[in-house]
């Protein structure tokens, strides 16, 4: 490693989200202190293509210049040729053109799902974020959810199914969810975040329309009450020894936090800290932690809750691994009214990536026992 450290940011990807990662990608390299890093861009198209440009010393005068899809961009066999040197037993930072650690910015499917992350893993990289298996389980909703029932965190009801079910006997879903949430109800995708695919449904004819909406996007699809409650997130940051910060409350500006307000209009309103009882800010943050640790969370993570109106009964709603880092995200938010800034925060990020990495360099995988 040089006297900087070199960070490849991967942003774009075959995601629903590719345009919400441009957006967290833009924000990102403006904060970085570029007396420390190197800044490498990856981009990966809507088609799944790898482009990269040369090392940055200033953010871009603006998103559209991070697509690199001109005929002088560099194409995929090159983008990607600091990963194989990795799986050809080399090091991904021992060349020139080398890269130290990976910051991945990808929102959704390809890149918040485990995938991408499983090509670090076989690159032996250092890379920020969740790992395999706890960016798959932060993706999956349905699998998410079972892994808090476990941990005893909880929740809303809810019910799920796949394409396959809905189609062989779909009125035995409907009535099923009708019977255990009523109306309204949530629809979501099983796999997918920022709110893309989320609908609310009032009646039987509309929760028919979101279910077929949400099959759009995923395979499987998830079905929550509503409860009329206030959502307070938490962010969460660390390896092994994670800490929480204060919550923050969120005040949508649509009839719930949908990806026109989370990333279009820019007018629903944050409260931060939020304002709760000092034993429910305790509670909160004591369960954000908890729900990154039944993931095998690492790095960074939002846990985001629901307070019910009524009793002040917290349920937990999901942990999202990759949370946004735009001028409207809450997680670096959080993190700054907490007393950790934006650059501190990234030094962190890629301080704890690279702590990750070396404590996986004591695992012996050969299976050797001499």
């Amino acid at each position: 490693m040089g006297s900087k450290v070199r960070v490849g940011l991967v942003y774009g990807g075959k995601s629903g989200e590719h345009e919400v990662s441009l957006q967290t990608a833009f924000a990102v390299m403006g904060e970085f202190d570029y007396s420390k890093y190197e800044i490498k861009p990856f981009y990966i198209t809507k088609l799944g293509e790898w482009k990269s440009g040369g090392i940055l010393h200033a953010r871009p005068a603006s998103v559209e210049e991070l697509r690199y899809e001109a005929s002088g961009a560099e194409p995929t066999g090159f983008a990607l040729a600091p990963l194989f040197e990795g799986m050809n037993g080399g090091s991904a930072a021992s060349s020139e053109s080398g890269i130290d650690v990976i910051f991945p910015l990808l929102h959704g499917t390809f890149g918040e799902d485990g995938t991408i992350q499983g090509l670090f893993e076989m690159a032996n990289i250092p890379y920020v974020g969740a790992g395999v298996l706890a960016s798959a389980v932060g993706m999956d909703k349905i699998m998410m959810k079972k892994v808090f029932a476990q941990e005893g965190l909880p929740q809303c009801i809810f019910r799920y199914f796949n394409r396959t079910q809905w189609e062989k006997d779909s009125s035995f879903f409907i009535m099923e969810c009708e019977v255990a949430l009523g109306y309204p109800c949530f629809i979501k995708p099983a796999n997918l975040g920022s709110s893309v695919g989320v609908s609310k449904a009032r009646n039987r004819e509309e929760l028919v329309a979101a279910i077929n909406f949400a099959f759009r996007f995923d395979r499987k699809v998830i079905v929550e009450e509503f409860v009329d409650a206030r959502e307070i997130e938490v962010s969460v940051l660390g390896n092994d020894d994670a800490k929480a910060s204060i919550p923050g409350e969120i005040a949508p500006s649509n009839e719930f936090y949908d990806y026109k307000a989370k990333y279009i209009d820019g007018t629903s309103t944050m409260q931060i800290p939020a304002i709760l009882s000092p034993e429910i800010t305790e509670s909160v943050r004591e369960m954000a932690v908890r729900a990154f640790q039944s993931i095998d969370g690492s790095g960074l993570s939002r846990v985001d809750f629901f307070l019910r109106k009524s009793d002040n009964q917290i349920f937990i709603n999901e942990v999202n691994t990759l949370p946004g880092f735009t001028p409207f995200s809450m997680y670096p938010l959080l993190w700054r009214e907490t007393g950790i800034p934006y650059k501190e925060l990234l030094d962190t990020l890629i301080n704890l990536a690279l702590a990750r990495h070396a404590e996986k360099q004591r695992i012996d995988f050969t299976g050797s026992v001499n």
